[in-house]
Formats: C-alpha cells, structure tokens, sequence
C-alpha cells in the first residue's frame, strides 16, 4: 500500500467513524506491511476492541492471509464479539490493487449490545396474548363505536347486506346483539335502515336469540 493509497484510505476510516458515531470502531489493516503482527495503520474508536495503531491482525485477517485474493469476497453485518464480552455486528472489506490484489482490510465493528438488550426488553414489553388478533378500535362517541360494531358485523359475513341470506342476516345481528350494540340509544333504527329490514323484523331476530 502506497502512501497515496494510505493517505486515502485513511481519510475513508475518519470519514466513516464520524459518520457512525462513537460505537462503531473502523480499523485499517494494511496487507503489504512488512510486519504482519503491527498490520493496523489506522482506527478509529479502538475503545470498541481495545486495539490501537501498530497491533496485529484479527481472525478474519489471519485468515485472509491464508487465501488466494481472488477467492476471498467481502463479509458483511455478521456477528463477532470482543475479549470484554461485547456482541459486535461486524464487516470485513477487501482492498484490492488495479491487479486485483489485496492489498489492504477495512474493517467496521460496531457495537450492538445494548441495543440487543433493548431489542429483548422491547420485545417483552409488547408480548401480547393474541398477536394474530386484529387490534381492537377505541372510539370516541357511542355514535362511532355502534358504526364500528356494524362494520365487525359486515365482516363476519363477507358481503353486503343487499346480498345477506335471512339466514346470514340473523348471524350479523345476533353479533351486535352479543356484542352490545342494541344498549345504545337509537341503535335499532339505524340497524334496521343498514340491513334493510323493519323493526318488527328485528325484534323477531332478537326473539329468536332469546328463544335459542
């Protein structure tokens, strides 16, 4: 690795840790070095591995040393975790000459432990009994909820009351029945004009509910 090619990459190292803030560690290992064990030339936020510039390579990098350049392909958003325990999500990218020739690694860790803490913390906070269950509405007037209450109805059904069976029609009441539909005020009339039927029909829809 030249020294404008260094210069350059080390300018990318400062640009990314800037960019991804104090969690994520960019580290710059340069393959051409004549030491292998003093390879990183460049970090930023070492505090993430407890590296520093002139310490030596890491796994990954041992072993990408092992490999022919043209078999090796860049890792990303995998899993590492440091000596003091921290889970990392990690990226590791070949640089290569115009020859194709590795001639450095860009490595980024970026520390997700807490956030993989919070993640599970979270995750518990919005367990729910019956995830698959639709969530109910919260209405703000007696008028929204009797409407809501008839739309649940029209679901239960899957058609629209000008296609209903008498049949279908009873199930669709006797769900708003059940639901408490008819404990408000004025609902029968507006049942009755959404379902087409007269009140009398209603009240022998209910009758037949009580008779059941």
């Amino acid at each position: 690795m030249n020294k404008a090619q260094l210069d350059e990459y080390k300018r990318l190292v400062k640009a990314l840790a800037v960019h991804f803030g104090p969690d994520t560690e960019i580290a710059l290992h340069d393959m051409t070095a004549k030491d292998p064990d003093h390879c990183i030339v460049a970090i930023e936020n070492g505090h993430i591995s407890g590296r520093k510039i002139g310490d030596g390579p890491s796994h990954i990098v041992i072993e990408s040393m092992k490999e022919k350049s043209d078999k090796l392909q860049d890792r990303l958003a995998y899993l590492t975790r440091s000596e003091d325990g921290k889970t990392l999500k990690s990226s590791t990218v070949y640089l290569r000459n115009d020859k194709g020739k590795i001639i450095g690694i860009l490595s980024i860790n970026t520390d997700i432990t807490m956030s993989l803490a919070v993640e599970e913390r979270l995750r518990a906070f919005n367990s729910v009994n019956d995830p698959d269950k639709t969530p109910e509405p919260i209405t703000t007037s007696v008028n929204e909820l009797l409407d809501e209450l008839i739309d649940q109805s029209l679901k239960l059904i899957g058609k629209p009351t000008s296609l209903m069976s008498k049949d279908e029609k009873i199930k669709a009441i006797r769900f708003l029945n059940d639901s408490g539909a008819f404990l408000i005020q004025k609902s029968g009339p507006k049942v009755c004009q959404v379902f087409g039927i007269s009140k009398f029909t209603l009240y022998s829809y209910l009758d037949d509910k009580k008779n059941d």
